[in-house]
């Protein structure tokens, strides 16, 4: 198995711990939701996506409330 096999299996692996997460930190909220970094900051920058953070510094993502972000405005 070469160095890409193992990398992608990593990541899978670490995608489906995220899943079983109440609470996401930024980068497994990202991965979780498939948005890029870049755009994940001007989110959480503008207020756009509903996010924590309780001491000032790290973000954090409740789990359920991302989702209902990610499945709002559903057109039938």
């Amino acid at each position: 198995m070469n160095d890409l096999q193992l990398e992608d299996r990593l990541m899978r692996m670490e995608q489906m711990l995220a899943a079983n997460k109440e609470v996401l930190t930024f980068d497994e909220a990202c991965l979780y939701s498939g948005i890029s970094r870049s755009y994940m900051y001007k989110l959480t920058a503008k207020n756009l996506i509903p996010y924590s953070k309780p001491r000032g510094k790290l973000i954090y993502f409740e789990k359920s409330k991302l989702n209902a972000w990610l499945l709002g405005n559903q057109k039938s």
